[in-house]
């Protein structure tokens, strides 16, 4: 096995572990549905905070990552990536304890055919014809579910958005996975600190200090936070960033499933048409890629 190959199936294992955790996501959220959705947020960023430093200081990083942020060229596109995971968190978060799972999932099923756009705009790799056609039937899937829901396609475009452009800066950013999380989580950590104590001086709430359980929670959201973005910033930076399209929908479609078996979400007649286009976008791009890979194999 090349060196090229060792790093791709490193790859490989990292993005298959960042989008099963993700997947379930929404059965550890809705344990915090009676928290503020900021609250929560600023929960994730100040604890991730703590525990990426002390992954770090335990790699003895601390000193790299101190030099990192002290660089404009590398702390200026993570300040972009860190604003646009902060949206995708508090659109996520916000999505899932309001009954939305499903709007959520449809994102994220939307962002491996993004990724496939945002390659080829931005990263000069090539869109073949049979990746067109997936992308073409993934927007009439879109424009299905615009049709007859309007009220929750904002959910579904800003989430597929937000994670698209902060993949891309991530993959473009020439920094490793643990100190550029660690520069995105620092960068947020100030008006995090500044929610956290406009929540705690608002008087009692159902958010920190209102019980120990809850407590727990907020702080193992830092590491369900820091841990699969770890993942992905690792397998973002050894495969071909379209070619994460073909593992990311695992993550949706244990959405999918937590939204319609466990939680009741209904499946209307549009969005089972829609999330029916997208799945046979996602089977024409899941197709080729396999018959690539296939064909690299042979040659």
């Amino acid at each position: 096995m090349t060196i090229a190959e060792s790093e791709a199936r490193k790859g490989v294992i990292a993005a298959i572990g960042t989008y099963s955790i993700w997947g379930m996501l929404p059965l550890f959220f809705r344990l915090l549905h009676h928290v503020d959705p900021i609250e929560i947020v600023t929960q994730r960023v100040i604890w991730s905070v703590i525990l990426i430093l002390v992954l770090l200081a335990a790699r003895k990083g601390l000193a790299a990552f101190i030099t990192a942020l002290r660089t404009p060229r590398l702390v200026l596109p993570l300040m972009a990536s860190a604003v646009m995971i902060a949206i995708n968190w508090l659109v996520y978060v916000w999505a899932v304890n309001n009954g939305q799972i499903l709007a959520a999932s449809f994102g994220y099923y939307l962002n491996p055919l993004l990724n496939i756009l945002i390659g080829t705009l931005f990263l000069k790799e090539k869109l073949n014809q049979t990746q067109a056609i997936a992308v073409a039937v993934a927007v009439v899937g879109v424009a299905v579910m615009g049709a007859d829901a309007l009220d929750t396609l904002w959910i579904s475009l800003s989430l597929a958005t937000s994670f698209g452009i902060y993949g891309l800066v991530r993959k473009m950013a020439p920094v490793g996975s643990v100190p550029g999380l660690a520069i995105e989580t620092t960068v947020l950590l100030p008006v995090a600190m500044a929610a956290a104590f406009w929540f705690a001086s608002s008087g009692p709430h159902p958010g920190w200090g209102s019980d120990s359980s809850t407590n727990w929670l907020l702080i193992a959201g830092g590491a369900i936070t820091a841990i699969p973005l770890l993942l992905f910033a690792t397998a973002a930076r050894r495969m071909d960033y379209s070619a994460l399209g073909f593992i990311q929908y695992v993550g949706p479609t244990i959405q999918f499933f937590c939204g319609v078996i466990l939680y009741d979400e209904p499946l209307t007649t549009t969005r089972a048409i829609s999330f029916g286009l997208i799945w046979f976008a996602l089977a024409i791009f899941s197709w080729d890629a396999l018959r690539r890979m296939h064909a690299g194999r042979q040659t």
